[in-house]
Parts: structure tokens; C-alpha cells; sequence
């Protein structure tokens, strides 16, 4: 399964991004899924995540301004970015776990949107 992030870019502090995370492949279900953001070559930092059941977890720094949705019939996983603060400009990275259409698990990461907030 392959994982496709689009939507960042350049924002004004204050401003919004929609960033979105597209799965391909033969998916019989999506089970949890997040957004991280790289702070060292192999390390990544929690941003958002949504388990199975719809629970929800945030990095204290973007409570109340980030909001993470999944769209299963479009095997998507969004998250919405408000009230940007150039702290956040970060390289993003979008993590799916789930099961094939084989009935394999599968743990995908996307290769990483940047996004860039101007003061």
C-alpha cells in the first residue's frame, strides 16, 4: 500500500493548510492512521492520530488548532491546520495502518509534505 500526502506549502502565520494523505493499493481496511512531522533523519514527533475506533490524539502544541478526519471510502486521511505559527513549519509525514485486500496487515508512511509558515 502506498501513501500520497498533498496540500502543503506556504502559509502566512495565522492561516490555514489542508494536508491530505491518498492509500493506493489493494486496501481492505484502514484501522489507525496519523501525521508526524521529521525532527531528526529517523525521528518523527506525533502531530495527530485517530485509532480504529475514532479516538483521537494531539501534540499539546496543536490542541484546539489541528483536527485530523479519515474518509474511508476514499481511503484518505486529512488533517486540517489553523492558526498556523511558524513553529509548525515542519516537514509532515502521514502514517496508515490497516489490512490488504488480502487480509494482510499493511503499515504505510508517505514521503512528506513540507510545510512553511511565514511570521
Amino acid at each position: 500500500v502506498q501513501l500520497q500526502a498533498s496540500g502543503g506549502g506556504l502559509a502566512q502565520a495565522g492561516g490555514s493548510l489542508r494536508l491530505s494523505c491518498a492509500a493506493s493499493g489493494s486496501i481492505l481496511k484502514m484501522s489507525d492512521m496519523g501525521w508526524y512531522r521529521q525532527v531528526a533523519r529517523d525521528e518523527v514527533d506525533l502531530v495527530a492520530r485517530m485509532d480504529d475506533d475514532g479516538s483521537t490524539k494531539y501534540a499539546d502544541s496543536v490542541k484546539g488548532r489541528f483536527t485530523i478526519s479519515r474518509d474511508d471510502a476514499k481511503d484518505t486521511v486529512h488533517l486540517q491546520m489553523r492558526d498556523l505559527k511558524p513553529e509548525d513549519t515542519d516537514v509532515y509525514i502521514c502514517n496508515i495502518r490497516g489490512r490488504t485486500g488480502q487480509g494482510l496487515p499493511f503499515n504505510s508512511w508517505g514521503q512528506g509534505t513540507q510545510v512553511t509558515v511565514s511570521s
